[in-house]
């Protein structure tokens, strides 16, 4: 709390890293009651947690109401029943909905969370997914793309030959998607892609984890639409100059120039120039 200074006022404490009302009741309620002085005082805005969508009922949301919890995230992951089901994900989309609206109707800000590349979908079944995520109104959404670790289940079936993890070129092409369809409904991504971590480092056998991955679908997006542009301005090819604005640079030149390198593999020869009369996501081609 020292080191977040007056910003602990805005300030949520949170409870992640497992599913927290599916943990033992008397444990949970120690976690809880250790917080409430926090918020009781007003030295932290609320609590966060995340969860089970099949952990949630009106008696659980009385105790997070009661001890100051603010926001509850649900891991939803899927909104196919089917790839639910083959990944043991242990609940159905039903409890999804379910449990969203009950959170909505008793207060509480509401976060979803959604996996890309699990057994059994497809990048029309994500898109899917964010579909149905998006009419529950959430507060917010992260996006975690499927990481393979030894010792699970999906890792056996990856090195039985079993499980095809996605590239990090197909999930940072469907995750800069996901994240505009999001952001146009107003739904921030506050999170893309998991944290690094020294168990991720020790125990991941692969997957399209990258420690920038958010950069990778910022860019990916520009290059989106400068191509866009490009197209319905009927500029072929040649030399062009791209104004953005100065806190976009790096992400319209692209992690390695990446950008600069595709728009010069389709022709266009690119200078990227700060112009802060640019709002942030727009771009000017001259």
């Amino acid at each position: 709390m020292k080191s977040l200074g007056l910003a602990a006022e805005k300030a949520e404490i949170a409870f992640f890293g497992g599913s927290f009302t599916a943990i033992d009741r008397g444990y949970m309620l120690s976690l809880l009651q250790a917080a409430e002085p926090y918020i009781r005082t007003k030295k932290f805005a609320g609590i966060r947690i995340s969860t089970r969508p099949d952990y949630i009922d009106e008696d659980i949301l009385s105790i997070l109401k009661h001890y100051g919890v603010t926001t509850i995230e649900l891991g939803a992951q899927s909104m196919d029943d089917y790839v639910l089901a083959i990944n043991g994900r242990g609940h159905t989309s039903g409890q999804v909905v379910s449990a969203s609206k009950m959170i909505h109707a008793r207060g509480f800000s509401l976060g979803l969370q959604m996996m890309t590349g699990l057994a059994g979908d497809s990048d029309p079944g994500a898109k899917r997914t964010a579909e149905s995520l998006a009419t529950l109104s959430p507060d917010c959404v992260r996006i975690y793309p499927t990481i393979v670790l030894r010792n699970t289940p999906l890792g056996r079936a990856y090195l039985k030959g079993k499980y095809r993890p996605q590239t990090l070129e197909e999930a940072v092409s469907l995750c800069s998607e996901l994240l505009s369809f999001f952001e146009a409904r107003g739904i921030p991504v506050i999170r893309l892609g998991l944290h690094a971590s020294p168990e991720l480092e020790r125990d991941m056998l692969a997957g399209p984890w990258h420690p920038a991955f958010r950069e990778l679908c910022e860019s990916r997006r520009f290059l989106r639409k400068i191509l866009g542009a490009l197209h319905q301005s009927k500029i072929s090819a040649g030399k062009i100059r791209i104004l953005v604005n100065p806190a976009c640079i790096s992400q319209t030149i692209g992690q390695k120039k990446e950008n600069i390198r595709a728009l010069s593999r389709a022709g266009y020869f690119a200078q990227i120039a700060a112009d802060s009369g640019i709002a942030r996501g727009d771009i000017k081609i001259i």
